[in-house]
């Protein structure tokens, strides 16, 4: 049996029929910029209040500014952000996997050995700032969008060098496989 190439110790090619270990590529969340209205609701809100505890108009009292601002605050910044964040696509060396929800998760996979088509698609703001939304398609599942990816075009080079060595190794398996004539 011959021994897989190294390269600093490590094997550059598991040999055939072998299995492959699953390695972290890349996660990631969609791009922050979503973020910037909640940050400035956030600084506009705290300095509002701040201006106006201890200011306000006869009928008026503080607990009520602050019942105001504590409401604001949830709905239009602490809430965003949890949007935000329970979403996340993870690309490993076998499959990307894109996970959501806040209180309820939905996990998706698509395989790389399995092939699909990449597209991407970027708007003059996306652009501006790096950023695109991949869909990628195996013809057969509903489409996997990963929304405002950052360094959009480095992701979508990932993606397909991913696809052409799961590929690569899938073919050279099945190779092996088959009983020679």
């Amino acid at each position: 049996m011959t021994q897989p190439v190294t390269l600093g110790g490590r094997p550059k090619m598991p040999p055939p029929g072998a299995p492959v270990e699953e390695l972290l590529v890349a996660r990631f969340r969609s791009h922050a910029r979503r973020l910037f209205w909640p940050a400035l609701l956030l600084i506009a809100t705290t300095g509002a209040t701040a201006y106006l505890y201890g200011n306000l108009p006869a009928p008026f009292e503080d607990w009520m500014l602050l019942a105001a601002a504590g409401i604001v605050i949830l709905l239009f910044v602490v809430l965003p952000y949890l949007f935000w964040i329970s979403r996340t696509c993870t690309i490993t060396t076998r499959r990307v996997i894109l996970r959501e929800g806040l209180g309820s998760r939905r996990r998706r996979e698509l395989s790389h050995m399995r092939g699909y088509s990449i597209g991407v698609r970027r708007g003059p703001l996306q652009r501006l700032w790096g950023a695109g939304t991949i869909t990628l398609s195996n013809g057969v599942d509903a489409p996997m969008r990963l929304q405002n990816v950052p360094m959009a075009n480095l992701v979508h080079e990932v993606l397909a060098d991913q696809v052409e060595v799961n590929q690569i190794l899938a073919h050279r398996d099945a190779q092996a496989a088959s009983p020679s004539v």
